[in-house]
């Protein structure tokens, strides 16, 4: 008589992409720039110098997002409403009025030229989406509380962190995992997008390492 043959479950596409990563994501959220940043410690021109990396990040993935828009891998998960742009140029405006947005930043070239490399497969330019997205709406949403308290800002300049199209951030993210979870991609594809959340976590972690070390830049 045969044995019977015991099917292990495979996890889905967002458990997958969680639990893949979670390496790499501990490693950037445990940079010291971060932790500077969480404990309040970094100061208006470095919060600049992070911010104008960051535009350069999300105009790549803004712009590879909307000719990726057809794509039914992205468009499961597209939605102008996240956009950051338009925010992040509004926070530059009140934390260094008048500043160039250009950074002399290898670490945000890179990490630009990657996700701009994503078009390549809708699946890739999901695991950088979902990286940077669902972060804003997860830790990011505390680290512009952090900002407003020790600035004592009230709301001014923390555009970054303002969803007004997501009113409720947990709802969203539930909703936008179980987008991710239908698109019954095989195996091998959710190998491909889980390694490609690894890297978008390690581009971040270099960011961060980036902002650790002082620069003469004035640009930031």
């Amino acid at each position: 008589m045969t044995a019977p043959q015991i099917v292990i479950p495979r996890p889905s596409l967002s458990i997958a992409m969680k639990e893949g990563s979670a390496v790499q994501h501990e490693a950037a959220e445990g940079s010291s720039f971060v932790s500077e940043l969480l404990a309040g410690h970094v100061d208006g021109r470095g919060y600049a110098a992070y911010l104008r990396r960051l535009r350069m990040i999300y105009a790549a993935l803004e712009e590879t997002g909307r000719q990726l828009s057809a794509d039914p891998v992205v468009a499961a998960v597209h939605d102008p409403g996240l956009d950051r742009l338009a925010a992040l140029d509004a926070d530059l405006a009140h934390w260094a009025p008048g500043a160039s947005v250009d950074v002399g930043s290898p670490a945000a070239a890179r990490y630009a030229a990657r996700i701009r490399a994503s078009a390549e497969w809708g699946g890739l330019y999901l695991a950088h989406h979902y990286t940077r997205y669902l972060g804003d709406l997860s830790g990011g949403q505390a680290i512009g509380r952090i900002l407003d308290r020790t600035f004592a800002l009230g709301g001014a300049g923390l555009a970054f962190y303002e969803f007004p199209a997501v009113p409720k951030p947990k709802p969203y993210k539930d909703a936008y995992r179980a987008r991710l979870d239908a698109l019954a991609l095989s195996p091998a594809a959710v190998e491909r997008v889980v390694a490609e959340v690894q890297v978008a976590f390690r581009l971040n972690q270099d960011l961060f390492d980036e902002l650790s070390t002082p620069r003469s830049d004035a640009r930031g």
